[in-house]
């Protein structure tokens, strides 16, 4: 009974910034390692940033540098910070595990879109 409920996308400017939250209930986001992930129009999803259970953090080399993924403090969540946004960032974006480790449902989504 895994659900992932992404949160907080919109309508941004270039250069903007945008958090997304992910929350998920039935699993235990500390111990697993956690993605975000993005399809694009037309576009494969792809995984644009993950974090291990101990920390590390590794991105795609279109968003480094501009995004960072982090851990929730105090709740089971997963965050994504945009800076420096780009038109070419539109897309939903979602969270969830990554190969080699737990995948589940795919969520909703939510929908950024950077646009001037």
């Amino acid at each position: 009974q895994v659900q992932l409920v992404e949160s907080g996308g919109g309508l941004v400017q270039p250069g903007g910034s945008l958090t997304l939250s992910c929350a998920a209930s039935g699993i235990l986001f500390s111990i697993n390692t956690m993605g975000w992930y993005r399809q694009a129009p037309g576009k494969q999803r792809e995984l644009v940033a993950a974090i291990a259970t101990g920390g590390n953090t590794n991105y795609a080399d279109s968003v480094k540098g501009r995004f960072t993924i982090s851990r929730g403090n105090a709740k089971n969540t997963v965050y994504l910070q945009m800076n420096s946004l780009k038109p070419e960032d539109t897309a939903v974006y979602y969270c969830n595990g990554v190969a080699g480790g737990w995948f589940g449902p795919w969520g909703q989504g939510t929908q950024v879109t950077v646009s001037s």
